[in-house]
């Protein structure tokens, strides 16, 4: 009788039936991923057969001489408007249905699986207790800022990929009207969007660039995986630690590759040539879905992966248990006097632990 009544005790643990619905959706997410792979396939055997179809065509020789560039003379006047067909066309097709789509496909399943495998094995850090004490950490311009491009981040994210893959996952689903009618609009959507989003990503990282200069204790911290693997106290960590500081440089050196390319995409009238367009398609393609990777990852840390981290996003404040774990060299900074305390909502400087939480 004991042991079935602990069996329906474990049945009704919120945290047990918090990792069935995690894996469920991790499921769910994982066989939407893979569905792409299906449209790239069919496509791959539809261009073995349109080949070798090709090969007892009698005029296969005038249109490899076609797409080899040869160029012609055209009443319209503009940019390589004497070439009939640009051969890079369908290479640039190639690579950005294939490499790009199926590999950025499969690096979100394995980061979505991984961070799902984890929380079911650890449920996710947990502080082991509270202080009831709360430590100021982000100003309110910080705050805004970050959710500012968040939300477009998203958004650009949904419209972006839904083009990215909309061949393969959502024509077969919405149909060719339906996904036509989606693509209309989600395309400007996306490139209105990007602008505003480019002025967040350039105020946030230039804010806050100074707090992710790496430090040699930032070696520690990804030796011990930030801790997340042992439990008990976090790595020595700054303001910003070792992990947060990799995804900043990530968002740093991909965001400008996503920016830059993104401009020429937005703007292809500036000169720019059907091969350089194809490149700058491909490189923002390359740099979005690296940045998306590691955002889902940000994304899980900063909500039910660690206790208390959105906290500090949403109301400026963290407990003194979760800064002493996760940044105790900043903790120790603040509560000592060595370092500048942040400004609270109110003006006044908020060092070590505050008031007591009500």
């Amino acid at each position: 009788m004991t042991e079935r009544r602990d069996r329906k005790a474990a049945g009704r643990d919120p945290r047990r039936r918090l990792r069935i619905m995690v894996f469920t959706i991790a499921l769910a997410l994982a066989t939407a991923m893979a569905l792409p792979l299906v449209g790239y396939v069919a496509v791959d055997m539809a261009q073995a057969q349109e080949q070798a179809a090709g090969e007892d065509n009698p005029r296969a020789d005038y249109w490899r001489a076609v797409r080899d560039g040869v160029s012609g003379y055209s009443a319209v006047e503009g940019q390589e408007t004497g070439v009939l067909i640009q051969n890079g066309g369908q290479n640039w097709r190639q690579v950005r249905n294939g490499p790009v789509a199926t590999y950025g496909a499969w690096a979100m399943l394995a980061m979505i699986a991984v961070l799902a495998i984890y929380h079911l094995l650890t449920g996710g850090y947990k502080m082991p207790e509270r202080s009831g004490k709360k430590i100021f950490r982000w100003p309110g311009i910080d705050r805004f800022i970050h959710w500012y491009t968040a939300v477009l981040f998203i958004i650009l994210a949904i419209t972006g990929f839904s083009l990215l893959w909309g061949r393969a996952v959502l024509i077969p689903v919405m149909g060719k009207e339906g996904f036509a009618a989606w693509a209309n609009i989600a395309k400007p959507i996306h490139d209105y969007l990007a602008l505003f989003f480019v002025a967040g990503l350039v105020v946030m990282l230039l804010k806050w660039m100074h707090h992710n200069i790496p430090k040699a204790y930032d070696l520690e911290w990804f030796l011990k995986a930030g801790g997340y693997l042992g439990g008990g106290h976090h790595p020595p960590a700054g303001f910003a630690n070792a992990g947060e500081k990799a995804l900043f440089w990530t968002l740093f050196f991909a965001g400008i590759a996503m920016m830059i390319s993104g401009f020429f995409l937005l703007f292809p009238n500036l000169g720019t040539e059907r091969a350089g367009m194809q490149l700058a398609n491909t490189v923002h393609g390359i740099s979005s879905l690296i940045c998306t990777v590691f955002i889902v990852m940000h994304i899980y840390l900063a909500t039910i992966g660690s206790e208390g981290a959105l906290e500090g996003m949403v109301s400026g404040y963290v407990d003194e248990t979760y800064a002493k774990n996760h940044h105790p060299l900043w903790y120790d900074e603040i509560t000592s006097g060595k370092a500048a305390p942040q400004q609270s909502p109110g003006g006044t400087p908020s060092p070590a632990p505050a008031a007591p939480e009500k």
